[in-house]
C-alpha cells in the first residue's frame, strides 16, 4: 500500500565518514523524491568529506576517498538540495536519529537553513521497532518477503533507500485496517500519524540537549490550550540548568547563551536555542 502523501516525500539514505554529528561528514546522499501524484525523481550523489575517509567505513561502504575525488562537497551541494527538499517530509531508517540530524548539521554548516521542524519525520526503523523490533534487513524479508541480499547491494545507500521505501509500503499493507484484528496494530494511511508513531523522544533539537515538557498548575494539572491541546514548554535536559525552562534560564543568566554558542555544542541545538531567544525577545 502506498502512503497517502500530503506533500512530496523524500525518502533517502546517508553514508557518512562516522557517525559524530560534529566531526564526520556526508560521503553518499541517495534519496527517492515521491509525490502526491506518484510521479518519482531519484537521485544518488557521492560527496566530498574533505577528509580522508576510514578505512573501516570504506571496508563497511566500499566508497574510498579516490571514489568522491572529483565529487562536490556538502557545501557545493547544499542549495540545490535545500531547494529540491523545499517544502517535503523525510522518511529513512534510523533517520531520526542520525540522517536528520546529520544532514542538518551539513546544511548548517553550509549556511543554509532549512528549517526540519516544518517536516513530518518518518523513521521506518522506530515503526518497525515498536511494531517487531529487528533492523533493516530483517524488516526487508519480513515486510517484503524475500532476503535483503537477494535482492540488493549491503551498505550502498542507493540499494539501502530503494529497501526502505518498499519497506515502507510494506508496513502500510500489513498494517492497514483491514489486516489487523488488535487494534494496537494498526497503522492507518496518514503521514501525520505515521510521523508522531515515529518518535522515540520528545527532543527539541536532534541531540536532546533541549526537551519538551507539559506545563502544569500549581496543583500539578496539566494545562491545555485553548483547542484542547496539552501546553508545552522547552527544558534543558543537561548541565546545571536541566528540568529548567530554556527561556526562563536565558531572561536569568544570558551568559549562558553566549557559553553554549562558543562551546562544542551541534548547529542545530545553537539554532534552536536562538530561535527561542527571539521568540521570547520578540514576546516582550
Amino acid at each position: 500500500m502506498k502512503p497517502n502523501l500530503l506533500k512530496p516525500l523524500v525518502v533517502f539514505d546517508l553514508e557518512t565518514t562516522g557517525l559524530d554529528l560534529v566531526s564526520d561528514r556526508i560521503i553518499q546522499i541517495s534519496f527517492i523524491k515521491i509525490y502526491p501524484d506518484w510521479k518519482e525523481e531519484r537521485e544518488n550523489i557521492f560527496i566530498n568529506p574533505e577528509r580522508p575517509i576510514p578505512s573501516s567505513v570504506v571496508a563497511l561502504t566500499g566508497i574510498s576517498d579516490a571514489d568522491v575525488a572529483d565529487a562536490p562537497t556538502f557545501k557545493q551541494k547544499a542549495k540545490e538540495l535545500a531547494d529540491k527538499f523545499s517544502g517535503c517530509d523525510f522518511a529513512g531508517f534510523n533517520s531520526n536519529r542520525f540522517d536528520i540530524p546529520m544532514l542538518a548539521e551539513e546544511f548548517l554548516r553550509a549556511g543554509v537553513d532549512f528549517d526540519f521542524s516544518k517536516c513530518r519525520l518518518i523513521d521506518m526503523q522506530n515503526i518497525y521497532h515498536k511494531m517487531e523490533r529487528r533492523n533493516l534487513a530483517a524488516a526487508y524479508k519480513f515486510y517484503c518477503g524475500r532476503k535483503m541480499e537477494d535482492d540488493f547491494e549491503a551498505h550502498r545507500a542507493d540499494q539501502d533507500t530503494e529497501a526502505t521505501w518498499r519497506v515502507l509500503q510494506g508496513q502500510l499493507d500489513m498494517y492497514a485496517p483491514e489486516n489487523q484484528s488488535e487494534e494496537d496494530r494498526v497503522l492507518n494511511n496518514d503521514m501525520e500519524e505515521l510521523a508522531e508513531f515515529s518518535k522515540m523522544n520528545d527532543f527539541v533539537d536532534f541531540a536532546g540537549r533541549i526537551v519538551w515538557e507539559d506545563m502544569k498548575d500549581q496543583e500539578g494539572k496539566v494545562l491545555l490550550d485553548t483547542t484542547g491541546k496539552v501546553r508545552r514548554h522547552e527544558i534543558f535536559n543537561f548541565g546545571k540548568y536541566k528540568g529548567w525552562d530554556v527561556a526562563e534560564v536565558l531572561r536569568k543568566d544570558p551568559g549562558y547563551y553566549s557559553w553554549m554558542l562558543a562551546s562544542d555544542f551541534t548547529y542545530n541545538t545553537k539554532q534552536v536555542l536562538t530561535r527561542i531567544r527571539l521568540r521570547e525577545f520578540n514576546n516582550k
